[in-house]
Order: C-alpha cells, then structure tokens, then sequence
C-alpha cells in the first residue's frame, strides 16, 4: 500500500505498512508481552491471603505491599518513555522482559521476608511501569491511525488474558508448591518471552526515527513536532488521563482485593475465588477484544466518528460504576457474580480509547513520551486503590461493611470521569486545533 502524501522535503512516496503478517506476529508477540506483564501484577493479589498468614500482616499493611509496586511505576514510565526517542523500543521491551524476571525470582529464596517482597515489588514496578507506553508505541509503529484501535486494544487483552491465566494457574501452583512458586513461575515465563523477542522483536517501517534520524527528522515539516503544554492542557488529555485512572482504579482494585474479597466475605475457597478472577478476566478481554473489532470495522467502512470517542468511553465508564454499585450492595450471588463477568469490565475500554486518542492528538515523534505521561497519570490510581481500600476495609467495623464501601467508593469515581471523558474528550477536535494531521501517523519517508 502507498501513499503520495509524503512529507516535504521529500521526493517519491511514502509506503505505508500494510497490516499483514509481521505486523500482527508483532501484536501477538506484545499480546504475550502484556499477559506476562499482569500475570506478574496479579501474582501478589492471588498469593495474598497465604502472605498475610505466614508474615502476620493486617490489609492495609498488605495493601502497602501491593502499593510498593508503583511507587516508582509512574516515574519509570515518563523516564524510560523519554528515551524512545533515542533507543529503539525494540530493545526496551527486550530489557524491561529480563528486569521482570530478575525481580520475581528473588521470593524463591525460603529466608526472604516481607522486605523482600517490598523490594522486588518496587522493582517490578520500575521495570513494568513502561510496559504499556512502550509497547503500544512499538505497535503503532506497524499500523496507520484508522487501524490502531485494534491492536491497541489487543494489546490490553493481555491484561485480562494475563490475569486469566494467572489466577487458575497460580492458584494451583499455590496449592501444590506453595506461595513462593508463583513468584518464581512469574519469573520463569519472563525469561521465557524475553529469549523469543529477542530472535522476533523489530521495528515496525512507520516508527518514528531515533537518536540522529529523529534529529535530522525532527527539522522537517512532516514530522513537525507541537508544544508538550499544549497537549497535555487540552481536554482530550486531561479527561482521557482521568477516565484511564477510574478504570486502572478499579481494575487494581479487582487484582488485589477480589481474591481476598470472595474468600472472606463471600465465603469461597483460594480454588473457587481464582477460577471466578480468571473467568472475570476473560469476560474482560471479551469485552476489550468487541470494542477494538467494532472500533476498526467502523473506521475502515468510513462509519466512525457518529458519537465521539469519549462519549462512547465515558458512558462506558458510568455504566461500570452501576454494575460496581450492584456488585457492592446485592447479596444474591445470582446477582453479583455475573456483574464480574462483563458489566464491571466495561471501564477497561476507557484505557483502550485514552492511548489511541491520546495517539492522535501526538505526533509520531513524541508519540511515546506523551503516552508514557499518560500512564503515569493513570497509574497513580494502582498506588492510591490498594491502600484506600486496604485501609476502609481494616477501619470499618466487619470485612463485610469496608468491602462494600471501598467498592461504592469505587463506583462513585467511575462515575465521575466517566461523565467528565464523554463531555470533554474530543480528540479530533484538539487534533485539529493542536494541527496534528491524521496523515502523519501513515507512514514514512523511503529514505533520510
């Protein structure tokens, strides 16, 4: 596929990859990036119960725990996106893969205790906080604007496929070998991704250059570049950044305090709590998998664009906080298990719709850092849910009572950004008037 619209400055066209098959074994390859990515996340949640038992912890100890894993989240995620303009994201993704597993395995040792499982979390963190500004930056390099949706959303599949998998098959390594082996088969499968991206990974053709290209490219019209301020003032990414940290909230949440949830108020055993996790999950990434699909077959028919992106993602945002409040307040387990299973996973789409609007509103050039900035933002809600939660449940008078008002709590978040992403979240519009054309993400000169 070709294009004429090459950039000024440059002679003959710009050939725009086609997505064929190396750009979805890439997608693939990064679908399995993400799952490694939160089946490390969930590993603490699901192990949880048998952690606090063997280590004396209280929630909101635990909760601390869980909390160490971003505290450096959000600052690695804006560091290690500044330098996707000088390293190729091939090779960050390379790297990031081994620190996941350098900071899993340590828990195998029988003498490590609760620093330990402190230290590693905060290094994990540092080394996943990237993983989704990076990686969804590697894959647009492969895709034009109209057809990022899908691979983007594929791309967070991996967070329900991830959590999926993790739940029944930690639970059971948890069961037969103990806590300290989930740890370590996180840690295993990383090294295991690392060595087949290692032989598979590259750059897609529209990635944006790097180190001298990006300097030479950056001087040229096609690849003029827009004041950050400007970008991260606008409502697109201020309304984006808050509906993906109601959604990151609550899908936080559901990694470290369901688990215990369904155990301690529900009344359900660690192989009934993680098959409910992993169902839940997979509802999630049917979810995620159905919007990315009807995203795509919309913008290749021409049809996209009736309802505006963030109004069809923040209603999606209001309508989970319903089913979270149900989920809360019903106790007919008819009721408030099938509110897992989908009606829950509905704010999930808001991180999908954030990044590619966010992807719009960018160029190619700093795509990444503002992506990077993106995350950080969002996953400030992975700091704050554990230890709010944690800490209503351990200060209300039963298990029961806290659980229910972490989750109204919860459910009054959604709805607030969510009202806010559908009123302000217009991507096209601040496109426009940022004078980010659609026509930069398409593709690449031939030669520099």
């Amino acid at each position: 596929m070709e294009s004429t619209n090459a950039p000024a400055g440059h002679a003959g066209t710009v050939t725009v990859a086609p997505a064929g098959r190396p750009a979805w074994t890439t997608t693939w390859l990064l679908l399995g990036f993400m799952l490694v990515n939160f089946a490390d996340k969930a590993v603490l949640g699901l192990a949880g119960p048998e952690i606090m038992k063997e280590f004396g912890l209280g929630r909101q100890e635990f909760g601390t725990a869980q909390a160490a894993f971003f505290s450096l989240f959000s600052l690695s995620a804006v560091g290690v996106s500044f330098l996707t303009r000088k390293v190729r994201t091939s090779v960050l993704l390379l790297a990031m893969g081994l620190l996941w597993s350098v900071a899993q395995l340590p828990m195998l040792w029988a003498a490590a205790g609760f620093g330990t499982l402190v230290a590693t979390r905060v290094l994990l963190g540092l080394a996943e906080g990237p993983a989704a500004p990076v990686a969804v930056h590697h894959v647009h390099g492969w895709f034009e604007q109209r057809e990022r949706t899908l691979p983007t959303a594929i791309l967070m599949v991996g967070a329900a496929a991830g959590v999926a998998v993790a739940a029944p098959t930690l639970g059971a390594v948890i069961s037969h070998f103990g806590w300290r082996w989930a740890f370590g088969a996180a840690g295993l499968a990383g090294l295991l991704w690392a060595a087949v991206w290692a032989v598979k990974g590259k750059e897609g053709p529209l990635a944006p250059p790097v180190g001298r290209r990006a300097h030479i490219a950056g001087g040229e019209p096609g690849y003029a570049e827009v004041p950050l301020r400007s970008v991260f003032l606008s409502g697109t990414f201020i309304t984006a950044a808050l509906g993906a940290f109601g959604a990151y909230w609550v899908m936080s949440a559901k990694l470290t305090w369901l688990p215990d949830y369904l155990q301690t108020v529900v009344g359900w055993d660690l192989q009934q709590a993680s098959a409910a996790v992993g169902g839940g999950a997979v509802a999630n990434g049917v979810v995620l998998l159905a919007h990315g699909l009807l995203a795509r077959r919309a913008a290749l028919r021409g049809t996209g664009g009736k309802l505006p992106a963030g109004a069809g993602a923040g209603l999606l945002l209001v309508a989970s906080a319903g089913a979270v409040t149900v989920f809360a307040t019903v106790d007919a387990l008819w009721i408030k298990v099938p509110m897992m299973f989908g009606p829950m996973a509905l704010a999930l789409v808001m991180i999908t719709v954030a990044q590619t609007a966010i992807a719009r509103i960018t160029p190619p050039s700093q795509r990444g850092v503002v992506l990077g900035v993106l995350v950080a933002v969002f996953a400030l809600g992975g700091i704050v849910s554990p230890l709010v939660l944690g800490w209503i449940v351990d200060s209300a008078a039963s298990a029961t009572i806290g659980y229910r008002n972490g989750w109204l709590v919860t459910a009054v978040l959604l709805l607030g950004t969510g009202f806010l992403a559908a009123l302000f979240m217009r991507p096209e519009k601040d496109a426009r008037r940022l004078g980010v054309p659609e026509s930069q993400a398409a593709g690449v000169p031939v030669s520099h």
